[in-house]
């Protein structure tokens, strides 16, 4: 009898063990926008939060649009997010700028854009922005404008984010007390943003972090100035890839902050969702190429390995994986561990050791789960020439290709 993982939508099998790779297909991601938008729908099921989309965690258009459809406003980082929301339609008043690396020149095409929301992670960015909205006479327009603080704890773990480590991300209180809101005349200086854990997994611990950083934001408005109407406290939600047990409840994310929303007495709460937004609608197909024991441990090499998701290499957290087989073919006998890599040529190109039927053999299709965020476009496509990725999505019992798969004549000069 054929068991199959709590992440894998059962809806959607039959159309993967269906589809026919066509030439220069070598793997694909495929996306099930229709439990994604019920899941969507559930997490706006609440008015304590406004509802951000860190769009770093997946910008295909398909992906956006239903986000768009369930009422969630956009987090991008860069110009390229920028142009890729504006392309489905998105009004740029529903667009909040971030990330540590913005340039003058950014800012201003951001407000020429029409983009009135901004994060600033350190003193430049405030002055350019400032001058900016002063050289396009918006000053009867001010741009929202929240000020990025990054706190620092004696114990914690460190994750991609940095958690307790000195990272680029905003600037200590310290010396955001350097400033005074009546410098800035131009900008609407009214809330303040904190976000350094990722993938959390505790709603104990996230309560209890941010609980620590109520009183020194509450603290840093006072000594600028500031009237502290929003409080922006990112995202870091987690999904568990390792399957232990520690999953998230979300109606207690949303008592615990409607505490934190109080103790803050801010009139707006936000927060930028990824990887838990988005990350159970997404699936990662690719086939086994070669399969060999080496030193007493089995091996499997596909197709493909972190040139498509780069995730397991930088976390040393795998997604985890089935084997695709139709339910006429299922597998037969115990499952056993795999060490399992792709086709790169350096030994990091590993997706884990992970357990599947000691069946598995040259031609199956491997099917790994929690890919709808942080995955196509968080690979390292180029190393060794190997082919870009198709995305597909499935929605109302359909199979739809929205990118095709790219041979490297496409990208090499």
């Amino acid at each position: 009898m054929t068991t199959h993982p709590s992440w894998f939508d059962l809806s959607i099998k039959s159309a993967l063990t269906a589809h026919q790779s066509p030439e220069h297909e070598q793997a694909y991601f495929v996306y099930q926008l229709d439990a994604l938008k019920a899941h969507l729908a559930k997490l706006q099921q609440q008015d304590v939060i406004k509802l951000w989309f860190a769009v770093k965690a997946n910008p295909l258009s398909k992906i956006i649009q239903t986000l768009d459809s369930e009422g969630f406003n956009f987090d991008v980082a860069s110009s390229g997010e920028l142009a890729q929301v504006l392309a489905q339609g998105i009004n740029p008043e529903r667009i909040l700028n971030t990330g540590p690396a913005k340039t003058k020149k950014q800012l201003s095409a951001f407000l020429q854009q029409g983009v009135r929301t901004f994060v600033v992670e350190s003193l430049n960015q405030l002055t350019w922005l400032n001058e900016a909205v002063i050289e396009q006479k918006l000053t009867d327009d001010k741009p929202a404008v929240l000020l990025r603080v990054q706190l620092q704890w004696q114990e914690g773990e460190k994750n991609p984010l940095g958690g307790n480590s000195l990272t680029p991300f905003g600037l200590s209180v310290e010396q955001w007390q350097s400033i005074h809101v009546d410098d800035f005349p131009a900008l609407n200086l009214c809330g303040l943003h904190i976000f350094q854990w990722g993938n959390m997994l505790s709603n104990e611990k996230m309560y209890s972090l941010w609980g620590q950083m109520v009183a020194p934001l509450t603290g840093l408005a006072n000594v600028i100035g500031m009237d502290l109407k929003i409080l922006d406290l990112g995202g870091g939600l987690g999904i568990d890839y390792l399957d232990q047990g520690q999953t998230l409840s979300w109606p207690q994310i949303i008592e615990d902050l409607a505490k934190i929303k109080a103790q803050a007495g801010v009139e707006e709460l936000w927060l930028e969702l990824g990887r838990y937004a988005v990350a159970e609608c997404g699936y990662y197909v690719v086939p086994v190429v070669d399969r060999k024991m080496n030193y007493g441990q089995e091996q499997l090499v596909l197709s493909a390995g972190i040139n498509h998701l780069i995730r397991p290499a930088i976390t040393d957290q795998p997604f985890p994986v089935t084997l695709l087989r139709s339910d006429n073919n299922a597998a037969q006998g115990a499952e056993q561990l795999f060490d399992i890599h792709g086709p790169l040529c350096t030994s990091m190109d590993k997706l884990g050791r992970l357990p599947l039927p000691n069946d598995v053999e040259v031609g199956d299709e491997l099917v790994f789960g929690y890919c709808g965020a942080y995955g196509f476009t968080e690979s390292m496509p180029f190393f060794l020439c190997h082919e870009l990725a198709a995305e597909y999505v499935f929605q109302d019992g359909q199979l739809t290709k929205v990118r095709a798969a790219q041979a490297a004549a496409s990208y090499l000069a």
